[in-house]
């Protein structure tokens, strides 16, 4: 039997929950937020925002496959060689805790994910909130689409991350970052992906960069906000307004934040975001 994990109020046995190390903050009779993050960060990336949430809401947090707290005994390689593993963890969570009308926010990569899972399981999730999302990082120019990287870009980043792991955080973790007027973030963020298993963090890696989630967003009916940012190397104007052109009931609000983690660089701004889009659509 798994150890009992504390959630809310309440101490039981929760298979998932412990699996992902998870929290659950703030008011537990608030409505819920799942926070989810992305490639090469845990749970803690969303610390700075928590001031902003945790009065009004119920703030559920976890740490995805092979991040953070995740139980590294209970990683299964073929199910997160795709996105849809993920996805499968976000709704078995959902179902073990009995979430409902879930506001899912996702990072990045994570924006997919949620689009997964709110397909997976629509009934048990209210809206989703994309933050710096891409549909496909690399170009199709078969279509004309500029994901912004190349088929030779993308090979040539996950070659380097194969060679040298730690030579490959210092690299791209501050270019994902931006802000290099602020380089504490970047390091900040070096070191988050330096807790990852190299291993996971190649197959999360290879999960992202080879998806295309394209025609999968046309059929999320769930009601999407979408938060761009400014300068962001890993998903451009071209691929956050894909996402948008694809989803039925999508809501584009630009962020003045620059970089591609606008939750730790932009705390109190993503925040205000997210929980003006919230109090208009309630």
């Amino acid at each position: 039997m798994p150890a009992p994990t504390t959630v809310g109020d309440t101490t039981v046995a929760r298979v998932a929950a412990a699996r992902h190390h998870v929290r659950s903050l703030g008011r537990d009779d608030g409505p819920v937020l799942l926070l989810v993050h992305g490639f090469g960060t845990d749970q803690q990336c969303w610390n700075r925002m928590l001031p902003a949430l945790l009065p009004t809401h119920r703030v559920v947090l976890l740490d995805l496959a092979g991040a953070g707290g995740f139980d590294t005994a209970a990683y299964e390689r073929e199910k997160y060689v795709t996105l849809d593993g993920y996805a499968a963890d976000l709704v078995e969570l959902c179902e073990e805790l009995d979430l409902r009308d879930v506001v899912v926010v996702g990072h990045s990569v994570s924006s997919m994910i949620a689009a997964r899972a709110a397909l997976r399981a629509p009934e048990r999730f209210a809206q989703v909130v994309m933050i710096a999302p891409s549909a496909r990082y690399t170009d199709d120019p078969a279509t004309g689409y500029d994901g912004g990287f190349s088929t030779e870009d993308v090979a040539e980043l996950l070659d380097s991350l194969d060679v040298n792991y730690l030579s490959w955080t210092a690299t791209v973790a501050p270019m994902i970052m931006g802000n290099p007027e602020r380089p504490e973030l970047g390091e900040e963020f070096t070191e988050s992906f330096r807790q990852l298993h190299p291993g996971t963090a190649r197959d999360f890696a290879r999960a992202t960069f080879h998806t295309d989630s394209r025609e999968l967003l046309t059929r999320v009916t769930t009601p999407t906000l979408v938060l761009k940012c400014r300068d962001d190397a890993l998903a451009p104007d071209s691929a956050v307004q894909e996402v948008v052109d694809r989803l039925p009931h999508a809501t584009l609000v630009a962020l003045q934040a620059s970089g591609h983690c606008p939750h730790v660089s932009a705390p109190d701004e993503t925040a205000a975001a997210v929980l003006a889009h919230l109090r208009r659509s309630a």
